[in-house]
């Protein structure tokens, strides 16, 4: 632990950090951690898994516990991340980093009821917020940010992809002008250079190098028919006998598809994505999390944000249009030292968007051959309500015409008045 004492941590969170396991501070705690004690606005860019949570929470609790004002009625730090399950993640570490001296953090998010939001929030130390529910709280009066001395800004790239700028532009605004900032994303974009230039003052720029170990990360692709993905899938999954496992899907239908047919196979897999209630969704990141479950089957909404130790495979069932975010998949997996695998399987319809990560990022993609599979054929829901069955001809000549129906001189039914 002496290299956390000479980034000025105090001992009773030296003792937290050495409590949850941590050893050596990373890249990106290393950098900013100092500069953040020393009350600096900071500029981060890192990736998911850097450690950045501890960098900017051990800094608030130092902070918060020496400062004059931590009795104090109001809100001292708010947190903004893009997602639910980020917010719950952060809310975790406060809570297990504070623990000799506990502080009370508030959630707030969309997807749940508001009232026991509205509740915590009147006698929380730090709030972790995604912009939308955190603006809702705001124009109903339900929340102040006039106290507020740490603001931190997580996933800020995420925050732009999802379309929350001006959200979290309107929620800085309510913050006072004397403040710390500190801003984390894994890019930089020019909207996001924008928003730390307007505001955060004179910042220290750290940056840390990707987490994921390139050395450790292998990548391999198969180039199979379309109807022999999910087989293939199967039989990798079976024969590899891996860890933690996540296979990506481009959309909700396939992600439910490939849960039903693994589950037919025999394998534990459970599905995340959008459309899945909030209580869901964290139910199923903590079964996967405590490995309670192996094969994690996800839309990208789980690519981002969420550190889970121990995947040992990445399996892209769908390739992504955008190369930006394939990196972002596989960097779920060769995190901390440990090895991991890129496994891409590629139809027809995956061609092009292979190309195109071939195309923005230098990475060496394996082809293996395909082996000899056995055949799985799940067969996809099919609506009844919207798709009833129709009765052919034959069918419908079992039922005659009532006698007494007017006819046409065609001899066709006729319905109406008698012309």
């Amino acid at each position: 632990m002496e290299e956390f004492s000479a980034l000025g941590l105090s001992p009773e969170l030296e003792k937290a950090v050495l409590r949850l396991g941590f050893e050596h501070p990373t890249e990106i705690q290393a950098k900013s951690i100092p500069a953040a004690l020393a009350g600096k606005d900071i500029i981060a860019t890192s990736a998911t898994g850097s450690g950045k949570t501890l960098a900017f929470g051990a800094v608030i609790l130092q902070k918060m516990v020496h400062s004059p004002g931590i009795h104090s009625p109001g809100i001292k730090a708010l947190i903004l991340t893009p997602t639910r399950e980020l917010a719950v993640q952060i809310q975790q570490a406060f809570h297990d980093f504070s623990r000799e001296r506990p502080v009370k953090v508030a959630l707030v998010f969309g997807g749940v009821s508001i009232e026991p939001q509205i509740h915590e929030l009147r006698s929380a130390d730090i709030v972790v917020a995604t912009p939308g529910r955190l603006l809702d709280h705001l124009e109903r009066g339900t929340v102040s940010l006039a106290h507020v001395r740490y603001l931190v800004l997580d996933e800020a790239d995420r925050m732009l992809d999802m379309g929350f700028f001006d959200d979290v532009r309107k929620i800085i605004s309510q913050c006072p002008y004397q403040r710390q900032t500190m801003l984390f994303s894994a890019t930089m974009p020019p909207e996001v250079i924008e928003l730390s230039q307007r505001f955060l003052k004179d910042p220290v720029k750290v940056k840390a190098e990707v987490y994921v170990d390139p050395t450790k990360l292998t990548h391999y692709y198969y180039d199979v028919d379309s109807h022999m993905k999910l087989s293939l899938l199967v039989h990798l999954l079976k024969k590899e006998h891996p860890g933690l496992v996540m296979v990506f899907c481009n959309s909700r239908d396939a992600t439910n598809y490939v849960e039903k047919a693994l589950k037919l196979s025999g394998i534990d897999a459970v599905a995340i994505h959008g459309g899945l209630s909030q209580n869901r969704r964290l139910s199923i990141i903590e079964r996967f999390h405590n490995k309670n479950t192996f094969v994690l089957v996800c839309t990208d909404v789980a690519a981002r944000g969420l550190d889970i130790p121990g995947v040992s495979h990445v399996y892209n069932y769908d390739l992504p249009s955008d190369s930006k975010q394939y990196m972002h998949r596989v960097g779920r997996t060769a995190r901390a030292g440990e090895s991991g695998k890129a496994v891409n399987l590629l139809s027809r319809r995956d061609h092009d968007n292979f190309s195109r990560i071939l195309r923005d990022y230098s990475v060496n993609i394996e082809k293996l051959v395909v082996p000899e599979v056995k055949r799985v054929y799940v067969p996809r829901a099919r609506e009844k309500a919207r798709y009833p069955k129709r009765r052919n001809r034959r069918e419908r000549g079992r039922f005659p015409q009532r006698e007494s129906s007017p006819k046409s001189r065609f001899g066709q039914r006729r319905f109406g008045p008698k012309r």
